[in-house]
C-alpha cells in the first residue's frame, strides 16, 4: 500500500546550491582539475577551522587511516583495539597491513567503543602474552591456531594502536582512550568519519590537544556524498605532529617527494625522487574547490541537523516503543545519523518491516550498522559467534537510522516524524 504522493524524502542527500556549483565551474575553467592550489587551500582552511597544525587531503577516509597507520608503523601481526560496530573500512585498513584487529565491545547508550573494555585488552595482551586473559581478546581462531588460520599467517604480535569510533557524531570518550594510549605508548588514531563538527568537553574532534596521546595521534575525516561536509569523494587526516603528516602527504601520491604537484607550475622543476612505494590517495582539485564552499556553510548545516534531531527527539520521546538517541551532557554531537532504536517487545513487527512501512509512506531510512564480525570475511577468518559482542549484537538488531540533512524542508522533517509515529501506533502492541 503506497500512503502518499508527495516526493519521496530520501534517507541521505548533500546540502548543495550555487555557490558550489561556482567554485567547481571556476575550478574547471582554471585548467587545472587534478591535485593542486586549491587542495592547499583547502588543507589550511580545514587545519585553521579545527585549530590544528597539519591537514593532509585525501580521497577518501579509507585511505585516510591506511596512511595514518602507515605513518604509524603498523607491521604484520601487530595488534589494533577498535570496534565492531563499524563500517567496513575500519577495520580492513588495519588488514592490509596483515595486522589483527581485536574487537572490544561497545557502550550501550553512545555505541562508541568501551574504553574500559580498551584498556583491560591492552592490559591483558601486555600483562603476559600467554594468559587465559590475553585469550579472552583474541579472536577464536587465533587462540589455538589450526588449518583455519593461513600456514603464511604472522605472529601475534603486541597492540600498537588504537582506533576509535565516533559513531554517527556523537563522540568517543576521548579523555579515557587518550590516558590508555599514553600509558602504553599507543598510536591514536581516530576514525571520525561522522565526527565533524562532534566535540568533546569543549574541544573539537580533530583540534590541537595537550600532549596527552603523545605524537603519534591522527584524526581521519570523511567527505564523501553523505557526510556533512562532501567533496563528493574525499577525507583529510588531522595531526599535530609534522613528520607524521610528511609521510601521509608523500605516500598518498606515490611515495613521491614533497610538494610534487608543484612541478606543473611556474616555479616546478620536472625532477622528482620516489622515497617509498606510496598509493594514488591524493584529493583532486575539483573536489577541493566543493570542500572549500562547505566548510564555510559547516555550522550552519550543522544548526540545522540539531535542530532537526531536537525535533524528533521531542517528538519521540513520548513513545514508549522508541528509544532516542543519547547526547551525553560534555559533547556537542555532530548529528551525522539519527539513530533511533525500537523496543521490538512493545511493536508487533520487526525492524526490516517498521523499515519497509516507513518506504511505504515515502521516506527513506537505513541501518548503522551491521557489526564486522557478523560479516562472512571476519565470522570465517577469525571464528567469531554473533555474542562475541552482546551489546553490539543487541543494539544493532533494534537501530534504525532516520534522514537527518541540512536540505531537509520543514515538510519533509514532520513527513519523517509523523510517518514513525503512524507506524507505531498502528503497530504498538
Amino acid at each position: 500500500m503506497t500512503f502518499t504522493h508527495a516526493p519521496f524524502v530520501p534517507f541521505a542527500r548533500p546540502d548543495i546550491d550555487a555557490e558550489e556549483i561556482e567554485a567547481v565551474t571556476a575550478c574547471l575553467q582554471s585548467g587545472w582539475l587534478t591535485t593542486g592550489p586549491r587542495v592547499r587551500q583547502f588543507e589550511e582552511a580545514f587545519a585553521a577551522y579545527l585549530g590544528a597544525r597539519h591537514a593532509v587531503a585525501v580521497n577518501s577516509c579509507t585511505a585516510a587511516m591506511h596512511l595514518a597507520l602507515e605513518a604509524v608503523g603498523l607491521r604484520p601481526g601487530d595488534l589494533v583495539i577498535t570496534t565492531p560496530y563499524t563500517f567496513a573500512a575500519t577495520a580492513e585498513v588495519i588488514r592490509y597491513f596483515d595486522a589483527i584487529p581485536i574487537f572490544v565491545d561497545i557502550e550501550a547508550d553512545t555505541l562508541n567503543m568501551d574504553p574500559r573494555q580498551a584498556a583491560e585488552a591492552v592490559k591483558a595482551f601486555l600483562d603476559d602474552p600467554r594468559s587465559q586473559a590475553r585469550d579472552h581478546w583474541l579472536p577464536p581462531a587465533l587462540r589455538h591456531p589450526s588449518s583455519v588460520v593461513r600456514p603464511s599467517a604472522p605472529a601475534v604480535g603486541r597492540p600498537k594502536a588504537l582506533l576509535p569510533v565516533h559513531i554517527g557524531g556523537h563522540p568517543c570518550d576521548m579523555r579515557a582512550l587518550e590516558q590508555v594510549a599514553t600509558r602504553h605508548h599507543l598510536a591514536l588514531i581516530e576514525d571520525a568519519a561522522h565526527a565533524l563538527p562532534a566535540r568533546h568537553q569543549g574541544r573539537l574532534i580533530g583540534q590541537a590537544q595537550s600532549s596527552v596521546a603523545g605524537p603519534s595521534s591522527l584524526v581521519c575525516f570523511s567527505f564523501y556524498a553523505t557526510k556533512t561536509l562532501t567533496t563528493g569523494e574525499g577525507g583529510m587526516i588531522v595531526t599535530e605532529d609534522a613528520d607524521l603528516a610528511e609521510r601521509c602527504r608523500i605516500m598518498s601520491l606515490h611515495g613521491i617527494s614533497k610538494d610534487a604537484w608543484k612541478r606543473y607550475t611556474a616555479e616546478g622543476n620536472w625532477y622528482y625522487e620516489i622515497i617509498a612505494p606510496g598509493y594514488k590517495y591524493n584529493m583532486t582539485d575539483v573536489a577541493a574547490a566543493l570542500g572549500l564552499v562547505q566548510l564555510g556553510k559547516l555550522e550552519k548545516m550543522w544548526r540545522r541537523r540539531r535542530d532537526i534531531a531536537q525535533y524528533y527527539t521531542q517528538l519521540f520521546s513520548s513513545l514508549p516503543e522508541l528509544e532516542t538517541p543519547t547526547e551525553r551532557e560534555d559533547v556537542q554531537h555532530a548529528w551525522h545519523l539519527y539513530i533511533l532504536r525500537l523496543h521490538l517487545d512493545r511493536l508487533c513487527i520487526d525492524r526490516a518491516r517498521f523499515i519497509h512501512e516507513l518506504r511505504e509512506r515515502g521516506v527513506g531510512a537505513s541501518v548503522h550498522f551491521i557489526p564486522l564480525h557478523l560479516h562472512p570475511y571476519y565470522r570465517e577468518t577469525y571464528g567469531f559467534q554473533p555474542h562475541a559482542y552482546p551489546v553490539a549484537y543487541r543494539e544493532y538488531q533494534r537501530v534504525i537510522s532516520l534522514p537527518i540533512y541540512s536540505a531537509m524542508s520543514d515538510a519533509d522533517v514532520q513527513r519523517v516524524g509523523e510517518a514513525v509515529c503512524d507506524i507505531v501506533r498502528t503497530y504498538r502492541r
